[in-house]
């Protein structure tokens, strides 16, 4: 593109690269937050992966109790299989410090734009230069190429252990579903006319921070998901034997544990470290009524009638395969009946005030709060949810309000409430309206305060100001216009004047509460000194 001459023209060029690179920062920031969303995902996923298979190792070495010379061979090769995995995600773990402690470590977790997220999140030369030039990445590659080795090559050396022949479609089956490798979508970039492109490059060159994290996130997962896959191989080599269990326990599983009356009440009932050899002689009944049992689980249903919490029994007979005999186990189960319906009430009155938090409740039997969909209009109401079924109203003109509760299956319904200013205060001083005063007391005080008697809200208003007359008998009357609540100093010498027989008028006493826009006019008050 040409640079024109004309200055207008350069600058209408310049508006509109700066625009585009305005434009540009935009989106980078959308993406860069979605890179840290998917690694949040995935670490999510890791998590529970670990606990999956922290569950089956425990229950490999259970069942091998049964056999110890026949199984011991699976559960050291089980373990040998963990030790490969911490490994390799520790060094992953370790690859993203570096990355991080390069470029400048973390924000703090309460900082308001990126907590918790590494302050270089957009930095491209750390990971460049690190990963690829440096030939960290190099050696992540041949770690991920060694890690499948090592626990592939763990499998294999069951082949001689006796008992643990593994034929060879079990292995190449098993080889398959190993995802811990590496990607060859690098080769099909490395097309004619094009620079050779290695896998280094092609995954982490020019690649900024946050989108370095979901992958190396990814890699731990691959490691994670191909140890999960190696022992679910190896328990299925175990054969199909039972888990050593210490007991049994029923378990019900309703669709819904609150239903509405006339709807049907339905639940699957199955028994606790359930496995196949005691699905065979599971005998389940509900209130003494048998059911038909399939894969060790029943399907119970009754329609509901009435209103209110029903109990269920639970009795589960079965085998022991541990001691052979015969036990069973009962435990009881409820659910609770209702009918729709809706309510919204005020916490405080049936009226919204300006100027303060109005509390209120929002109930729907036979709802979820989940479902439950509540709007306002009107006076100026806006709603902040503020716990479970308990909302914050907050108004700005008089008027009349409307809460709207929907969603559930609910037919819109709307609560109105009217809209009010706060009460006027009541002008007090010395805690008196008007009355006679002793000298040395009216003297003592400092000035008059706005009270608000038998409001239920916390709201204090303010004396704005007012006009103070002092009329000593047989003398001339003195005025003067204060400011504020506190006496000030004109308003003090007329008070410091006093002694008995005189009188003082509070006149043109205005107040301000929460939510006005102007002073409001409220009660005068007269005092005789005596």
């Amino acid at each position: 593109m040409s640079i024109p001459k004309e200055p207008r023209q350069l600058m209408i060029n310049l508006m509109y690269l700066v625009l585009t690179a305005m434009l540009a920062l935009n989106v980078s920031a959308k993406i860069i937050n979605a890179f840290f969303v998917v690694n949040d995902g995935i670490q999510a996923n890791n998590a529970v992966t670990d606990n999956s298979t922290d569950f089956t190792f425990e229950a490999m070495k259970l069942n091998a109790e049964q056999d110890l010379a026949k199984y011991q061979p699976l559960v050291d090769a089980a373990d040998r299989v963990q030790e490969v995995s911490d490994a390799f995600t520790d060094y992953v773990e370790a690859i993203r410090d570096t990355l991080v402690d390069a470029s400048g470590g973390y924000y703090p977790e309460d900082d308001k734009n990126h907590p918790g997220q590494p302050k270089g999140y957009k930095n491209k030369d750390v990971t460049t230069r690190m990963l690829v030039d440096q030939g960290i990445a190099t050696e992540l590659k041949s770690r991920i190429l060694d890690a499948r080795k090592q626990i592939l090559g763990i499998i294999n050396e069951l082949n001689g252990a006796e008992g643990t022949a593994i034929n060879d479609t079990s292995l190449a089956d098993l080889e398959s579903q190993i995802s811990l490798s590496i990607s060859d979508a690098y080769k099909r970039e490395n097309k004619p006319g094009r620079d050779t492109m290695t896998w280094e490059e092609f995954t982490f060159k020019q690649m900024p921070l946050a989108a370095v994290f979901p992958l190396l996130s990814q890699y731990s997962n691959n490691m994670k998901s191909s140890e999960a896959t190696i022992l679910n191989f190896l328990v299925d080599q175990m054969g199909k034997q039972s888990f050593k269990v210490d007991n049994f326990i029923p378990i019900s599983s309703p669709k819904k544990s609150y239903v509405i009356a006339g709807e049907t009440f339905e639940t699957d009932i199955s028994v606790a470290a359930n496995s196949s050899s005691i699905n065979e002689n599971v005998q389940i009944r509900v209130n003494g009524q048998n059911l038909s049992v399939e894969n060790g689980t029943a399907k119970y249903s009754v329609r509901t009638s009435g209103t209110g919490v029903k109990t269920y029994k639970v009795d589960v007979s079965l085998t022991n395969p541990t001691t052979g005999e015969t036990e069973t186990y009962s435990n009881d189960f409820q659910y609770e009946v209702g009918r729709r319906s809706v309510a919204v009430s005020a916490d405080k009155m049936n009226v919204f005030y300006i100027g303060v938090d109005n509390p209120i409740s929002v109930s729907a039997a036979g709802v979820s709060s989940n479902q439950l969909n509540v709007s306002g209009s009107g006076g100026g109401l806006r709603l902040e949810r503020s716990g479970q079924g308990k909302y914050v109203a907050r108004v700005s003109s008089p008027g009349v309000a409307k809460v709207t509760v929907s969603g559930g299956g609910l037919t819109p319904t709307s609560f109105e409430f009217r809209v009010k200013a706060i009460p006027d205060p009541i002008a007090r001083l010395n805690g008196e309206t008007s009355g006679s005063m002793g000298n040395g007391t009216f003297k003592a005080q400092s000035g008059i305060f706005a009270e608000l008697d038998n409001f239920d809200f916390e709201a204090r208003c303010q004396i704005a100001g007012f006009t103070l007359v002092y009329a000593p008998p047989r003398e001339d009357i003195q005025e003067a216009v204060n400011v504020g609540q506190a006496f000030d100093g004109p308003a003090k010498n007329l008070v410091n004047q006093a002694k008995p027989g005189d009188k003082y008028y509070f006149n043109n006493v205005r107040a301000k509460c929460p939510g006005d826009n102007t002073p409001r006019k409220i009660n005068a008050m007269v005092f005789n000194i005596r």
